[in-house]
């Protein structure tokens, strides 16, 4: 143990007891990016992400880190003309969220166009998944990359 105690602060926030933070949705950004992308499935089958201790969805405290669909389709999207100050320079953007298996994720759409005009995005479209960085600010957001077929 340290003299400023930080030692022990770090030791603590890794063991099984420590509630989840940022930290860990921070790690499955990482693996996202590394192309190791992974949801956290209960016994039931109900994905999430992370961080998470129990499933959203049941409440299940037996949670198993399973690689993530490569594909997802679109459930359903926004398409924002007016932002809020933190994406003002990433309009105008779609936000979609998209199931990928058991798991549901929200995203920005990317499909390559032009930086003026709105990402074209449909319900049903098939998408994969990335990392990419806020325009406005640089912060990592997932981001979804048209995989063909609608």
């Amino acid at each position: 143990m340290s003299d400023d105690g930080a030692d022990a602060a770090d030791e603590a926030d890794e063991t099984d007891a420590a509630p989840p933070t940022d930290r860990h949705y921070a790690e499955w950004l990482d693996a996202l990016a590394d192309g190791d992308g992974f949801a956290l499935v209960c016994p039931e089958g109900h994905g999430s992400l992370p961080p998470r201790r129990v499933c959203p969805e049941c409440g299940a405290a037996d949670l198993s880190r399973e690689p993530l669909d490569e594909t997802g389709t679109v459930a359903t999207y926004s398409v924002v003309h007016v932002p809020s100050p933190r994406f003002a320079d990433d309009a105008p953007y779609a936000t979609a969220v998209a199931d990928f298996g058991p798991t549901r994720l929200t995203g920005i759409v990317r499909d390559g166009g032009a930086d003026d005009e709105a990402p074209e995005v449909e319900i049903g479209d098939t998408i994969a998944v990335d990392v990419g960085e806020r325009a406005t600010d640089g912060e990592r957001l997932v981001v979804f990359r048209p995989a063909g077929g609608r």
